[in-house]
């Protein structure tokens, strides 16, 4: 998220948002976006309280706001996971090479929510056609992925991905990783529920606002507000 690191002067000025909108290509929020059938969703069992999910798709501050709307979500933290370099720092993540992706660990109850409903949210709020980018954000810590907990999330990821592949949604093939949940490592403070503690802020104005605003309007009766 390179416009976090502008000199404080442009931010001031105004000067980052008009560079982002300039450079920044919005994700695609599709309308036709198929969903998983019975008979492709398979059998199901009673839910025992809430799950984890865990979900990489470029900047953490867009994709926690895009879960905080849901109705059934209870929880989500900001951090960093699948890499190899234990507790890593932001600004460790930065520089792209300690392996880790920006993603956000969801806490849901399933009963409310389902994890395919989560999954819809997912392929809908950002690019997943893009490797190792979103927009102006470039380097293997923005790359799209699921990191599933449970086969049963693992088995639903797949048929999903390859459904929404097929149907075409997207003008070039889905680049998404799935692969198992590793490690999460919660970013630092100031990271957490950034963009309703600071919805002034350049790149949430220019980028944050609008997605949940889109989202807002795909998923209307679905909301935790409503």
């Amino acid at each position: 998220m390179w416009v976090r690191l502008l000199p404080l002067a442009l931010v001031a000025a105004g000067v980052a948002v008009a560079v982002f909108t300039l450079t920044h290509r919005d994700a695609p929020m599709p309308t036709d976006l198929p969903t998983l059938t019975a008979d492709e969703l398979g059998p199901t069992t009673a839910a025992a309280g809430d799950e984890v999910a865990t979900f990489g798709t470029g900047c953490f501050w867009c994709t926690e706001a895009v879960f905080q709307q849901i109705r059934g979500v209870k929880r989500v933290v900001s951090g960093y996971t699948g890499g190899q370099r234990p507790n890593p720092t932001y600004e460790q993540i930065c520089t792209g090479t300690t392996g880790h992706a920006e993603a956000v660990q969801v806490t849901f109850d399933p009963a409310v929510v389902s994890y395919p409903e989560l999954l819809e949210v997912f392929w809908r709020s950002h690019d997943p056609t893009t490797l190792n980018r979103q927009g102006a954000d470039v380097g293997t810590q923005y790359r799209s992925a699921i990191f599933y907990h449970t086969d049963r999330q693992r088995e639903l990821a797949d048929r999903y991905k390859r459904k929404v592949d097929e149907a075409g949604v997207f003008a070039s093939p889905i680049v998404t990783e799935i692969t198992p949940a590793a490690t999460f490592y919660p970013a630092e403070a100031y990271h957490q529920n950034f963009f309703n503690d600071n919805p002034r802020q350049p790149y949430c104005r220019a980028v944050v606002g609008p997605k949940v605003e889109k989202l807002r309007q795909v998923f209307k009766g679905r909301l935790l507000a409503e």
